[in-house]
């Protein structure tokens, strides 16, 4: 009897230690200003989004692009994005090098950073 009541003292003891830790988030919350100004928009993020799709073709900005003519869609975005930022997406079913071979004319092209990004 007496190793149970040990354990379950111990339990407690490490219990009311963690319970305050739990509590305590490390994420600040801004609370809103008393003053009611107008929160500040948040800065747009200039990314260009890609798709691959199955089918040979790629996806820009919601636009359907032909894969032989990816070069004229992307070189103009590229030019006026101040970021360089590409989101690539691939399909399944799209062969590697198929894939492969738009990420390298992307980067060919200018991008100055490419996010592979799943599904």
């Amino acid at each position: 009897m007496t190793p149970l009541i040990d354990v379950s003292l111990v339990l407690v003891v490490i219990l009311m230690v963690a319970t305050p830790m739990a509590f305590q988030s490390s994420i600040a919350v801004q609370s809103a200003s008393p003053s009611g100004r107008k929160a500040p928009t948040p800065a747009k993020l200039d990314r260009i989004e890609m798709s691959v799709t199955a089918d040979g073709r790629v996806i820009v900005n919601r636009r359907s692009v032909a894969r032989d003519s990816l070069a004229l869609a992307l070189r103009p975005l590229l030019l006026t994005s101040p970021t360089g930022l590409v989101v690539l997406r691939c399909e399944d079913g799209v062969p590697h090098g198929r894939f492969v071979s738009v990420l390298d004319e992307t980067r060919l092209l200018g991008a100055a950073k490419i996010a592979v990004v799943g599904g």
